[in-house]
């Protein structure tokens, strides 16, 4: 029992006597060991953070004003909603910690009764930066009754056409219908607007109004335009036809009733004196009920007339005759 016990420490000694030094060492392992992960770096297993971007709005007027209280709604490709918001007092909105990608800004509400809301469109987002927007909110576009009138009695007359426009731009182009009126909207630039008008076809029986006349419109507000044409003049007025007019009458007979001294004593002939001249072509028969054509004057003076210058001539012929057979027997020669 000695014996084993004491073995081991036997063949030690042996072993160093032998050797002279005995060297002891702790067991050594064959493994490498692992080195320890750093918090720092990032690992297959937990990939790094994508970046954002955003998008920013100015809202303003044709004039350049901001503009307050504009309501805007930002959708992703799916239709989904990414954001919301309205415009502060400076006219500003802001949409932050998007996604990069294609959206669609729609415009809800303007904020203002006198600006219309702008077209959808499309906004791109990108990694890390912002897209900046300045939206202009067009004027309502004003509304314009136009009118075309008689000059004098002020009624309305169908076919007017007319150009309307500012500066050296026709805008819009108007033809009254059967009502003499024509409707339209009239884009304004600002709150108060200066437009021409100019006629460019008249209604029909109506001389064409050639200047131009200016008037003022506000954006969303009723403005009437009218224009007045006087009718077209005919030319000078025709002379009055002689024959509707009754000769007048004078005192003494027809002034038309020939002297008997056109007849010469001693001459062969005689001018014969007719009523042709009473009797001309050119005078209308009476109408019915003793009145002239398109006079309505009575026949009694015309007949008194015709009978004095009926018995004028037949006394013309009978002095006539004495004047040549007074010549005839003057000019015979004496007997024996």
């Amino acid at each position: 029992m000695l014996t084993r016990t004491f073995a081991p420490a036997l063949a030690t000694a042996v072993v160093t006597a032998a050797v002279g030094t005995l060297l002891w060492a702790p067991a050594v392992s064959a493994q490498t060991p692992e080195p320890t992960p750093s918090t720092s770096a990032p690992t297959k297993d937990t990939p790094a953070e994508a970046e954002t971007g955003g998008v920013a709005i100015l809202k303003k007027d044709p004039g350049g004003d901001v503009m307050t209280g504009a309501a805007f709604i930002l959708l992703d490709t799916t239709g989904n909603e990414a954001g919301k918001g309205t415009t502060d007092t400076r006219g500003r909105l802001a949409f932050d910690d998007l996604s990069p990608g294609v959206y669609r800004l729609k415009e809800t509400a303007s904020g203002s009764p006198l600006h219309e809301v702008v077209a959808d469109q499309d906004v791109i987002v990108t990694e890390g930066a912002t897209t900046r927007l300045t939206i202009t909110d067009p004027f309502k576009a004003a509304k314009v009754l136009l009118q075309a009138k008689d000059d004098k009695t002020g009624k309305l007359l169908p076919g007017s056409i007319v150009n309307i426009g500012t500066g050296g731009k026709t805008l819009l182009t108007l033809t009254t219908g059967r009502s003499g009126t024509a409707t339209g909207e009239l884009p304004v630039t600002s709150r108060k607007t200066e437009f021409w008008v100019k006629q460019i076809k008249a209604p029909a029986g109506y001389d064409l109004y050639k200047p131009a006349r200016t008037f003022t419109a506000g954006p969303g507000a009723p403005v009437t335009v009218t224009v007045t044409n006087a009718k077209t003049s005919t030319g000078t007025p025709p002379l009055p036809d002689p024959t509707d007019t009754p000769a007048p009458e004078k005192p003494g007979g027809n002034e038309s009733t020939p002297s008997p001294s056109a007849s010469h004593p001693g001459s062969d002939t005689t001018a014969p004196v007719t009523d042709e001249a009473e009797s001309s072509p050119t005078s209308p028969p009476p109408g019915p009920d003793g009145a002239l054509a398109h006079t309505g004057a009575n026949t009694t003076p015309w007949l008194a007339a015709g009978g004095a210058l009926l018995l004028a001539t037949g006394a013309a012929a009978v002095v006539a005759t004495r004047t040549r057979h007074t010549g005839n027997v003057g000019d015979s020669p004496t007997e024996g």
